[in-house]
């Protein structure tokens, strides 16, 4: 599976952590940065790697940031992009399940590194059930700016 995770200042370290683990488990990663803890703006990292998931550069994308949620909030502007915060087992069960997310955001700041790992390990071994899920995945991926409906 090829997977692209970035991060910010605040989630560099758990990023590494992370990587680690997707290798581990024989992902092939693309590290989006950032590449060290000095202060940086999360936008870039997440545009990043929602870019290589929404062109299909990558199959999945891993964001982190100090509470996961500017991270999804960048990654959803893009089409095709459906990006979760995930903090918990339930969430990180549910939006593969029902939601065929392909992005998983995690805050370093309020997840410890064992934690993250095993949400992320949830995540991906987490199948979509499809069935009546898929029809409103598709609406989402309909929805274009503004609300308005996509091409």
């Amino acid at each position: 599976m090829r997977i692209a995770v970035g991060s910010d200042h605040a989630g560099f370290e758990l990023k590494a952590a992370l990587i680690e683990e997707l290798r581990a488990r024989g992902a092939e990663v693309t590290d989006c940065g950032t590449a060290g803890a000095a202060s940086c703006d999360y936008p870039e990292f997440g545009a990043a790697v929602a870019g290589m998931v929404a062109d299909g550069r990558a199959e999945r994308g891993v964001l982190v940031c100090g509470t996961g949620q500017g991270m999804c909030m960048t990654a959803n502007r893009f089409p095709a992009v459906r990006a979760a915060l995930v903090y918990d087992e339930m969430s990180a069960r549910i939006t593969r399940q029902h939601n065929n997310a392909n992005v998983i955001c995690l805050g370093a700041r309020v997840l410890a590194p064992a934690e993250a790992r095993r949400l992320l390990g949830l995540w991906l071994e987490t199948p979509f059930d499809g069935d009546r899920h898929l029809r409103r995945v598709r609406k989402i991926d309909s929805v274009g700016p503004c609300g308005g409906k996509g091409e």
